[in-house]
Protein backbone atom coordinates (compact mmCIF):
# COMPACT_ATOMS: atom_id res chain seq x y z
CA UNK A 1 0.00 0.00 0.00
CA UNK A 2 1.26 3.46 -0.90
CA UNK A 3 1.82 6.15 1.71
CA UNK A 4 -1.22 8.45 1.94
CA UNK A 5 -0.84 11.95 0.50
CA UNK A 6 -1.62 15.01 2.59
CA UNK A 7 -3.49 16.44 -0.41
CA UNK A 8 -7.13 15.31 -0.51
CA UNK A 9 -7.87 12.77 -3.23
CA UNK A 10 -11.09 14.60 -4.04
CA UNK A 11 -12.24 18.04 -2.93
CA UNK A 12 -15.56 19.71 -3.68
CA UNK A 13 -15.63 23.49 -3.25
CA UNK A 14 -19.20 24.86 -3.18
CA UNK A 15 -20.27 22.45 -5.92
CA UNK A 16 -23.82 22.61 -7.25
CA UNK A 17 -25.53 20.70 -10.05
CA UNK A 18 -28.94 21.87 -11.16
CA UNK A 19 -31.27 20.22 -13.67
CA UNK A 20 -33.70 23.02 -14.46
CA UNK A 21 -35.37 23.90 -11.17
CA UNK A 22 -34.10 20.73 -9.47
CA UNK A 23 -31.05 21.18 -7.23
CA UNK A 24 -29.55 17.68 -7.43
CA UNK A 25 -26.45 18.89 -5.57
CA UNK A 26 -26.57 22.15 -3.64
CA UNK A 27 -23.37 24.05 -2.70
CA UNK A 28 -21.49 20.98 -1.50
CA UNK A 29 -18.15 21.07 0.32
CA UNK A 30 -16.43 17.71 0.68
CA UNK A 31 -12.95 16.24 1.11
CA UNK A 32 -12.04 12.59 0.52
CA UNK A 33 -8.75 11.55 2.11
CA UNK A 34 -6.10 9.87 -0.03
CA UNK A 35 -6.22 6.09 0.30
CA UNK A 36 -9.53 5.81 2.16
CA UNK A 37 -12.63 3.79 1.39
CA UNK A 38 -15.26 6.51 1.30
CA UNK A 39 -18.99 5.86 1.00
CA UNK A 40 -21.65 8.21 -0.32
CA UNK A 41 -24.82 6.96 1.32
CA UNK A 42 -28.36 8.17 0.80
CA UNK A 43 -31.78 7.45 -0.66
CA UNK A 44 -32.61 7.72 -4.36
CA UNK A 45 -32.49 11.33 -5.54
CA UNK A 46 -30.27 12.53 -2.69
CA UNK A 47 -27.41 13.62 -4.99
CA UNK A 48 -24.83 10.92 -4.34
CA UNK A 49 -24.74 9.48 -7.88
CA UNK A 50 -24.65 12.97 -9.39
CA UNK A 51 -21.54 13.65 -7.28
CA UNK A 52 -19.94 10.44 -8.54
CA UNK A 53 -20.71 11.36 -12.14
CA UNK A 54 -19.16 14.79 -11.66
CA UNK A 55 -15.98 13.23 -10.23
CA UNK A 56 -15.85 10.88 -13.24
CA UNK A 57 -16.41 13.73 -15.69
CA UNK A 58 -19.69 12.32 -17.06
CA UNK A 59 -21.43 15.41 -15.70
CA UNK A 60 -20.19 18.92 -14.96
CA UNK A 61 -21.01 21.20 -12.06
CA UNK A 62 -23.39 24.10 -12.57
CA UNK A 63 -21.15 26.04 -10.21
CA UNK A 64 -18.20 25.39 -7.91
CA UNK A 65 -15.00 23.41 -8.46
CA UNK A 66 -13.88 19.77 -8.17
CA UNK A 67 -10.23 18.98 -7.42
CA UNK A 68 -8.42 15.69 -8.00
CA UNK A 69 -5.23 15.68 -5.89
CA UNK A 70 -5.14 19.47 -6.04
CA UNK A 71 -5.85 19.77 -9.78
CA UNK A 72 -9.07 21.49 -10.84
CA UNK A 73 -10.77 18.89 -13.07
CA UNK A 74 -14.21 20.53 -13.16
CA UNK A 75 -14.15 20.95 -16.94
CA UNK A 76 -11.83 18.11 -17.96
CA UNK A 77 -13.30 15.25 -20.04
CA UNK A 78 -13.37 11.77 -18.43
CA UNK A 79 -10.38 10.45 -20.38
CA UNK A 80 -8.14 13.20 -18.95
CA UNK A 81 -8.90 12.28 -15.33
CA UNK A 82 -7.04 9.54 -13.46
CA UNK A 83 -10.25 7.89 -12.30
CA UNK A 84 -12.15 4.77 -13.36
CA UNK A 85 -15.71 3.66 -12.67
CA UNK A 86 -17.29 0.29 -11.86
CA UNK A 87 -21.01 0.23 -12.65
CA UNK A 88 -23.84 -1.85 -11.22
CA UNK A 89 -24.43 -3.62 -14.57
CA UNK A 90 -20.64 -4.26 -14.99
CA UNK A 91 -20.73 -3.02 -18.66
CA UNK A 92 -18.58 -5.92 -19.89
CA UNK A 93 -18.20 -6.59 -23.61
CA UNK A 94 -20.09 -9.88 -24.20
CA UNK A 95 -18.14 -10.79 -27.37
CA UNK A 96 -14.75 -10.49 -25.60
CA UNK A 97 -13.25 -13.01 -23.21
CA UNK A 98 -12.34 -12.07 -19.65
CA UNK A 99 -8.70 -11.32 -20.44
CA UNK A 100 -9.57 -8.97 -23.31
CA UNK A 101 -12.25 -7.23 -21.24
CA UNK A 102 -9.71 -6.52 -18.52
CA UNK A 103 -7.03 -5.45 -21.02
CA UNK A 104 -9.34 -3.20 -23.05
CA UNK A 105 -8.07 0.07 -21.55
CA UNK A 106 -4.47 -0.97 -22.18
CA UNK A 107 -5.28 -1.88 -25.80
CA UNK A 108 -6.74 1.59 -26.34
CA UNK A 109 -3.50 3.06 -24.97
CA UNK A 110 -1.53 0.75 -27.31
CA UNK A 111 0.36 -0.93 -24.47
CA UNK A 112 2.53 -3.77 -25.90
CA UNK A 113 0.94 -7.24 -25.78
CA UNK A 114 3.52 -8.77 -23.42
CA UNK A 115 2.94 -5.98 -20.90
CA UNK A 116 -0.85 -6.34 -21.28
CA UNK A 117 -0.68 -10.08 -20.63
CA UNK A 118 1.47 -9.57 -17.54
CA UNK A 119 -0.85 -6.95 -16.06
CA UNK A 120 -3.99 -8.97 -16.85
CA UNK A 121 -2.47 -11.93 -14.98
CA UNK A 122 -1.74 -9.66 -12.01
CA UNK A 123 -5.33 -8.40 -12.00
CA UNK A 124 -6.80 -11.90 -12.28
CA UNK A 125 -4.70 -12.92 -9.29
CA UNK A 126 -5.83 -9.83 -7.35
CA UNK A 127 -9.54 -10.57 -7.87
CA UNK A 128 -9.12 -14.35 -7.41
CA UNK A 129 -9.97 -15.32 -11.00
CA UNK A 130 -6.71 -16.95 -12.05
CA UNK A 131 -7.35 -19.27 -15.00
CA UNK A 132 -10.50 -17.42 -16.14
CA UNK A 133 -8.86 -15.31 -18.90
CA UNK A 134 -10.40 -17.23 -21.83
CA UNK A 135 -13.94 -17.43 -20.51
CA UNK A 136 -16.73 -15.23 -21.83
CA UNK A 137 -18.80 -13.04 -19.46
CA UNK A 138 -21.83 -15.26 -20.12
CA UNK A 139 -19.94 -18.16 -18.54
CA UNK A 140 -19.45 -16.31 -15.25
CA UNK A 141 -21.59 -15.85 -12.17
CA UNK A 142 -22.71 -12.37 -11.10
CA UNK A 143 -19.96 -12.18 -8.50
CA UNK A 144 -17.31 -13.23 -11.02
CA UNK A 145 -18.50 -10.62 -13.54
CA UNK A 146 -18.28 -8.02 -10.80
CA UNK A 147 -14.66 -9.03 -10.17
CA UNK A 148 -13.84 -8.75 -13.89
CA UNK A 149 -15.30 -5.23 -13.98
CA UNK A 150 -13.21 -4.35 -10.93
CA UNK A 151 -10.03 -5.76 -12.52
CA UNK A 152 -10.70 -3.83 -15.74
CA UNK A 153 -11.06 -0.60 -13.76
CA UNK A 154 -7.92 -1.19 -11.69
CA UNK A 155 -5.57 -2.29 -14.48
CA UNK A 156 -4.99 1.32 -15.59
CA UNK A 157 -3.77 2.22 -12.07
CA UNK A 158 -6.26 5.05 -11.50
CA UNK A 159 -5.71 7.42 -8.59
CA UNK A 160 -9.37 7.07 -7.60
CA UNK A 161 -11.78 4.21 -8.22
CA UNK A 162 -15.48 5.09 -8.36
CA UNK A 163 -18.04 2.38 -7.60
CA UNK A 164 -21.68 3.05 -8.50
CA UNK A 165 -23.72 0.53 -6.46
CA UNK A 166 -21.65 -2.36 -7.95
CA UNK A 167 -23.14 -4.99 -5.62
CA UNK A 168 -26.78 -4.09 -6.24
CA UNK A 169 -27.43 -6.93 -8.71
CA UNK A 170 -26.08 -9.66 -6.41
CA UNK A 171 -28.06 -11.83 -4.02
CA UNK A 172 -27.72 -11.18 -0.29
CA UNK A 173 -25.15 -13.87 0.56
CA UNK A 174 -22.91 -13.02 -2.39
CA UNK A 175 -23.27 -9.30 -1.69
CA UNK A 176 -22.06 -9.81 1.87
CA UNK A 177 -19.12 -11.90 0.62
CA UNK A 178 -18.17 -9.25 -1.94
CA UNK A 179 -18.31 -6.51 0.71
CA UNK A 180 -15.47 -8.22 2.54
CA UNK A 181 -13.54 -8.91 -0.67
CA UNK A 182 -13.87 -5.35 -1.98
CA UNK A 183 -12.51 -3.94 1.25
CA UNK A 184 -9.60 -6.41 1.20
CA UNK A 185 -8.77 -5.50 -2.42
CA UNK A 186 -8.85 -1.80 -1.59
CA UNK A 187 -6.38 -2.35 1.24
CA UNK A 188 -4.07 -4.31 -1.08
CA UNK A 189 -3.99 -1.78 -3.92
CA UNK A 190 -3.99 1.21 -1.56
CA UNK A 191 -5.90 3.63 -3.79
CA UNK A 192 -8.91 5.77 -2.95
CA UNK A 193 -12.27 4.04 -3.39
CA UNK A 194 -15.46 6.13 -3.51
CA UNK A 195 -18.49 3.93 -3.18
CA UNK A 196 -22.09 5.04 -3.86
CA UNK A 197 -24.83 3.04 -2.17
CA UNK A 198 -28.29 3.32 -0.61
CA UNK A 199 -27.56 0.24 1.53
CA UNK A 200 -26.61 1.22 5.09
CA UNK A 201 -25.08 -2.17 5.88
CA UNK A 202 -22.74 -1.93 2.89
CA UNK A 203 -21.59 1.53 3.89
CA UNK A 204 -21.03 0.57 7.52
CA UNK A 205 -19.29 -2.72 6.66
CA UNK A 206 -16.75 -1.39 4.18
CA UNK A 207 -16.15 2.31 4.71
CA UNK A 208 -13.50 4.25 6.58
CA UNK A 209 -15.84 7.25 6.46
CA UNK A 210 -19.39 7.85 5.28
CA UNK A 211 -21.12 10.94 3.89
CA UNK A 212 -24.89 10.74 4.42
CA UNK A 213 -26.73 12.58 1.62
CA UNK A 214 -30.21 14.06 1.72
CA UNK A 215 -31.83 16.35 -0.85
CA UNK A 216 -28.58 17.43 -2.49
CA UNK A 217 -26.76 18.18 0.74
CA UNK A 218 -24.61 16.22 3.20
CA UNK A 219 -26.26 15.70 6.58
CA UNK A 220 -23.20 14.20 8.27
CA UNK A 221 -19.70 12.90 7.54
CA UNK A 222 -17.95 10.54 9.93
CA UNK A 223 -16.72 7.03 10.64
CA UNK A 224 -19.34 4.27 10.63
CA UNK A 225 -19.31 4.27 14.46
CA UNK A 226 -19.76 8.05 14.63
CA UNK A 227 -22.63 8.00 12.13
CA UNK A 228 -24.37 5.13 13.90
CA UNK A 229 -23.75 6.03 17.53
CA UNK A 230 -23.97 9.82 17.26
CA UNK A 231 -26.32 10.77 14.40
CA UNK A 232 -26.24 14.52 13.77
CA UNK A 233 -29.87 14.79 12.65
CA UNK A 234 -33.19 13.00 12.81
CA UNK A 235 -32.73 12.03 9.14
CA UNK A 236 -29.38 10.31 9.81
CA UNK A 237 -30.77 8.54 12.90
CA UNK A 238 -33.70 7.21 10.89
CA UNK A 239 -31.84 6.36 7.68
CA UNK A 240 -28.72 4.65 9.05
CA UNK A 241 -30.03 1.55 10.78
CA UNK A 242 -33.11 1.60 12.98
CA UNK A 243 -33.44 4.25 15.64
CA UNK A 244 -36.10 5.34 18.11
CA UNK A 245 -36.67 9.09 17.98
CA UNK A 246 -38.17 10.39 21.21
CA UNK A 247 -39.43 13.95 21.67
CA UNK A 248 -41.93 16.07 23.56
CA UNK A 249 -43.28 14.99 26.94
CA UNK A 250 -41.75 11.51 26.77
CA UNK A 251 -38.29 12.97 26.11
CA UNK A 252 -38.79 15.43 28.96
CA UNK A 253 -39.69 12.59 31.33
CA UNK A 254 -36.46 10.79 30.46
CA UNK A 255 -33.93 13.60 30.10
CA UNK A 256 -35.60 16.68 31.57
CA UNK A 257 -35.74 18.32 28.11
CA UNK A 258 -38.30 18.00 25.32
CA UNK A 259 -35.51 18.09 22.71
CA UNK A 260 -35.55 15.07 20.40
CA UNK A 261 -33.10 12.27 21.18
CA UNK A 262 -32.41 8.92 19.58
CA UNK A 263 -31.87 5.54 21.18
CA UNK A 264 -30.92 2.46 19.18
CA UNK A 265 -33.17 -0.64 19.65
CA UNK A 266 -30.28 -2.92 20.69
CA UNK A 267 -29.28 -0.52 23.49
CA UNK A 268 -32.62 -0.99 25.29
CA UNK A 269 -33.02 -3.72 27.91
CA UNK A 270 -36.46 -5.29 28.22
CA UNK A 271 -37.24 -5.97 31.91
CA UNK A 272 -40.21 -6.99 34.03
CA UNK A 273 -42.65 -4.30 35.13
CA UNK A 274 -41.51 -4.43 38.77
CA UNK A 275 -37.78 -4.40 37.97
CA UNK A 276 -35.75 -1.66 39.66
CA UNK A 277 -33.90 0.84 37.50
CA UNK A 278 -30.13 0.12 37.72
CA UNK A 279 -27.73 2.93 38.58
CA UNK A 280 -26.78 5.12 35.63
CA UNK A 281 -29.81 3.96 33.63
CA UNK A 282 -33.10 5.57 32.67
CA UNK A 283 -36.39 3.72 32.38
CA UNK A 284 -39.89 3.85 30.95
CA UNK A 285 -42.92 1.67 31.64
CA UNK A 286 -44.65 0.15 28.67
CA UNK A 287 -46.77 -2.63 27.17
CA UNK A 288 -45.55 -5.05 24.50
CA UNK A 289 -47.78 -4.47 21.47
CA UNK A 290 -46.07 -6.80 19.01
CA UNK A 291 -43.36 -9.46 18.90
CA UNK A 292 -41.48 -10.48 15.76
CA UNK A 293 -39.31 -13.58 16.16
CA UNK A 294 -36.40 -13.51 13.65
CA UNK A 295 -34.35 -16.49 14.77
CA UNK A 296 -31.09 -14.78 15.70
CA UNK A 297 -32.94 -12.03 17.54
CA UNK A 298 -36.44 -10.82 18.37
CA UNK A 299 -37.91 -7.39 17.65
CA UNK A 300 -40.39 -6.03 20.18
CA UNK A 301 -42.73 -3.08 19.67
CA UNK A 302 -43.40 -1.51 23.06
CA UNK A 303 -45.95 1.25 23.67
CA UNK A 304 -44.81 3.57 26.46
CA UNK A 305 -46.83 6.10 28.40
CA UNK A 306 -47.42 9.04 26.11
CA UNK A 307 -48.63 6.87 23.27
CA UNK A 308 -45.37 6.37 21.35
CA UNK A 309 -43.91 3.03 20.26
CA UNK A 310 -40.29 2.06 20.85
CA UNK A 311 -38.56 -0.73 18.98
CA UNK A 312 -36.46 -3.06 21.15
CA UNK A 313 -34.13 -5.73 19.75
CA UNK A 314 -32.71 -8.58 21.84
CA UNK A 315 -30.65 -11.61 20.88
CA UNK A 316 -32.28 -14.97 21.48
CA UNK A 317 -29.52 -16.28 23.72
CA UNK A 318 -31.65 -18.46 25.98
CA UNK A 319 -35.17 -18.10 24.62
CA UNK A 320 -37.29 -19.94 22.06
CA UNK A 321 -39.94 -18.56 19.75
CA UNK A 322 -42.63 -19.65 22.22
CA UNK A 323 -40.89 -17.81 25.08
CA UNK A 324 -40.70 -14.49 23.24
CA UNK A 325 -44.19 -14.67 21.74
CA UNK A 326 -45.71 -15.18 25.19
CA UNK A 327 -44.57 -11.66 26.20
CA UNK A 328 -47.04 -9.99 23.83
CA UNK A 329 -49.54 -7.88 25.80
CA UNK A 330 -47.49 -7.89 29.01
CA UNK A 331 -46.41 -4.83 31.01
CA UNK A 332 -42.64 -4.30 30.90
CA UNK A 333 -40.01 -1.80 31.93
CA UNK A 334 -37.46 -0.52 29.44
CA UNK A 335 -33.97 0.45 30.64
CA UNK A 336 -31.06 2.01 28.83
CA UNK A 337 -27.83 3.68 29.80
CA UNK A 338 -27.79 7.48 29.82
CA UNK A 339 -24.63 7.50 27.69
CA UNK A 340 -26.53 5.79 24.85
CA UNK A 341 -28.88 8.73 24.44
CA UNK A 342 -27.95 10.84 21.41
CA UNK A 343 -29.36 14.34 20.94
CA UNK A 344 -30.40 15.05 17.38
CA UNK A 345 -31.38 18.17 15.49
CA UNK A 346 -34.63 18.77 13.66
Amino acid sequence: MTNPSSTPAIRFNQVSRHFGEVKAVDQLDLEVIDGEFFAMLGPSGSGKTTCLRMIAGFDRPTSGSIYLYGQDVSNLPPYERSVNTVFQDYALFPHMNVGDNIAYGLMIKKVPKDERTKRVDEMLDLVQLKGFALRKPSQLSGGQRQRVALARALINHPKVLLLDEPLGALDLKLRQQMQVELKAIQKRVGITFIFVTHDQEEAITMSDRIAVFNQGKIEQIGTPAEIYERPASAFVAGFVGTSNLVSGEVAKRVTGSDQTFSIRPEKIHLGTSNEATPAGMVSLDGVVRDVIYLGLYTRYLVEVAGGIDLVVVEQNLKTTSMDVLSIKGQKVKLHWHKDHISRVGA
